[in-house]
């Protein structure tokens, strides 16, 4: 089969599978509805009981919509990450951006807790914890941006975001160590991931600031391929080196930002998923493998998420324990065959 005709058929399977989980995903849960009644609320065709509908309408079906952009954005940002760097195992969250968002729920919530009094209510808003998870994500970006102009090597900025994971660990723990037991146990079921908690007006702004990091990724998809020869064989056929790099960070930071300050910090989707589009495809061209990997992400994350939410159970997984307990075994196996992997 043509190159091409493959793609086309991978991906019209990808699109297929996505529509078939996201219908599950919305199907599946502690109440149990009718695979009709879930129909008849999504086009309005009322004749459904209105507790039913408002399941639907006000809770799984933003909660589908919120696994799609997760999954899908971490799929995007773990491959920007990847071939930046030209590192396999680079993923979403080596900026540090992700620790910057968890420092901001941490002096939130166990901040709150230690000052004590009514400042202990703040830890409580759902509003105020996506908003403090942005502010640290965009501090540690607004850090990063700045070094990044200071330094030539792409892989000192790689270095410089891990030592920021690292001191934000260290300040986090500082913080631990002073809070009360049930503001250490909200940050640690925040730290869990979630995809349930976000209203319609949450969902708008998520996907706006996901559009327009998709917006900043056009410009550099070309410049991508040449970056995995190396900076000196993309400067040499004329590739903007500084405006890529510069694409590429604000892009990969917005998309972890905003993905972790309302899901929180979801683990190895972004580091799997760029891995196993590669494979599937068997291509390094960007042009197809970053559509091709947000909808593998898409998928994997609304599989993780429907086996989190145990159907017609009350109870409901972390969804980063799923994720990585499917991440896991995937890196372990790219690791092994390392020599043997697509760059």
């Amino acid at each position: 089969m043509h190159p091409k005709n493959s793609y086309k058929l991978k991906s019209l399977l990808f699109i297929l599978l996505l529509l078939v989980l996201f219908i599950v995903n919305i199907s599946l849960g502690s109440v149990d509805i009718p695979l009709r009644s879930v129909f008849n609320s999504l086009l309005g065709d009322g004749g459904n009981k209105e507790t039913w509908d408002y399941i639907i309408i006000n809770y799984r079906l933003p909660k589908a919509i919120t696994a799609i952009l997760v999954g899908s954005g971490l799929a995007i940002s773990g491959l920007l990450m990847q071939t930046l760097f030209r590192n396999p195992l680079a993923g979403p969250y080596v900026l540090g951006i992700s620790s910057g968002a968890s420092l901001g729920v941490a002096l939130l919530i166990l901040g709150s807790s230690i000052i004590g009094g009514s400042f202990n209510l703040l830890g409580q808003s759902q509003l105020l914890i996506s908003m403090a998870a942005s502010a640290g994500s965009f501090l540690v970006l607004f850090a990063v941006m700045i070094v990044s102009r200071q330094v030539k090597n792409t892989m000192s900025i790689l270095i410089i975001g891990l030592m920021f994971s690292s001191l934000t660990s260290a300040v986090i723990s500082v913080l631990a160590y002073f809070s009360s037991a049930e503001n250490l146990q909200q940050y640690m079921f925040w730290g869990f991931g979630s995809l349930g908690n976000l209203t319609w007006s949450e969902v708008f702004i998520f996907a706006c600031i996901y559009l327009l990091a998709g917006i900043l990724i056009l410009p550099v998809v070309k410049s991508l391929n040449s970056l995995l020869l190396g900076e000196n064989y993309a400067k040499s056929i004329g590739i903007n080196i500084k405006r890529t790099k510069n694409l590429v960070l604000i892009a990969t930071s917005l998309l972890t930002g905003v993905i972790t300050a309302f899901a929180g910090p979801i683990a190895f989707i972004g580091l799997a998923a760029p891995h196993m589009t590669k494979l599937i495809l068997n291509t390094s061209e960007h042009k197809l493998i970053i559509p091709a990997a947000a909808l593998l992400g898409a998928n994997i994350m609304l599989i993780s998420d429907t086996v989190a939410q145990l159907p017609n159970s009350e109870f409901t997984l972390p969804i980063n324990a799923i994720t990585t307990m499917f991440g896991a075994p995937i890196v372990i196996w790219l690791l092994l065959r390392k020599k043997k992997m697509v760059l």
